[in-house]
């Protein structure tokens, strides 16, 4: 089975009152321990890259993991840029064989978002790939994403927005944040589900994604502080709310912040339980393993996936 684009995926988790993941991938044991969670759930999947991954990993390697991983398991798999800062990038992804790609112009003035959104989704289109863009931005800090305060969409943009650029996708700003320090200490995490259902009115039966989705899985950050960590004050969003935007319109959740939490809590409980070892299969395997279990997490409680592949 050849990677294929998000479009139907988005037809069917729209109609299903689901959402497709779409999970960061940095090297082989991320990929390994996504793809196996996928499958034993047979969950749909978005493997998808940011620009810090393709620089950490390079472009030929990711590409050839990931059709590795369809070639283990069978699944229908979308291979997704994150974060395409302007068109050259977009256009290196889509040339080199991605068939979603993500132009984040959010940070530009309106018009000129439009414009580069567009420009992004005539030459994608043409090449048979599809297009995300952003409208708003998320307050945080993953890989080159850096955001003081949040901005929340303004959903009478929207319509104009799809309109005139002809994405495919649209990510919106409703309160999820980028990274694991979501919310400050006493903080309550809320998302605007006023802005989703405005959106929703405006955009009927188009595919919305969020960003910064992770919760921050409260067990992981205190394996992590257990065993070395100092991460007190990071708080997520809660998985019950994720599940309520992923019966909704939201055909797609980003997920990176809980893989790294999954990966470096297994890593630091295992030097801490066996200091003497150095052969990275004996720590790198039950890492994996983590992550396989985190995403199953996902795909079951959050995403309501399972069984849609």
């Amino acid at each position: 089975m050849p990677l294929v684009t998000t479009t139907e995926m988005f037809k069917k988790a729209y109609e299903g009152g689901y959402a497709i993941g779409a999970f960061n991938v940095n090297n082989m044991e991320i990929v390994q321990g996504i793809t196996e969670a996928a499958k034993e759930e047979n969950a749909p999947l978005i493997l998808q890259v940011s620009s810090g991954a393709r620089k950490y990993a390079k472009h030929v390697y990711l590409m050839k993991l990931v059709e590795a991983a369809i070639e283990d398991t069978g699944l229908p798999i979308a291979l997704h840029l994150d974060h395409g800062a302007d068109f050259e990038i977009c256009k290196s992804c889509i040339d080199g064989g991605f068939t979603s790609v993500m132009i984040d112009g959010s940070s530009r003035p309106f018009t000129e978002n439009i414009e580069v959104t567009k420009k992004v989704v005539e030459y994608a289109h043409d090449k048979g790939v599809v297009v995300e863009g952003e409208l708003g931005q998320l307050a945080g800090v993953e890989d080159d994403v850096n955001v003081e305060n949040h901005s929340y969409t303004d959903p009478d943009q929207v319509q104009e927005f799809v309109e005139k650029t002809g994405v495919d996708s649209l990510a919106i700003a409703i309160g999820t944040s980028h990274g694991a320090y979501k919310f400050k200490p006493g903080q309550k995490p809320v998302l605007r589900f006023d802005i989703l259902e405005e959106v929703e009115k405006r955009l009927p039966g188009f595919p919305i994604v969020l960003h910064g989705a992770s919760s921050v899985i409260p067990e992981l950050v205190e394996k992590i502080n257990k065993y070395g960590g100092a991460m007190p004050d990071a708080i997520g969003i809660p998985e019950e709310m994720l599940r309520e935007a992923a019966k909704s319109a939201v055909c797609k959740i980003n997920i990176d912040s809980d893989l790294r939490l999954a990966m470096t809590a297994s890593v630091r409980e295992h030097f801490a339980l066996h200091p003497a070892d150095f052969d990275p299969r004996q720590y790198l395997s039950p890492a994996r393993e983590a992550i396989k279990e985190m995403v199953k997490r996902k795909l079951v409680n959050v995403l309501g996936a399972s069984g849609k592949a």
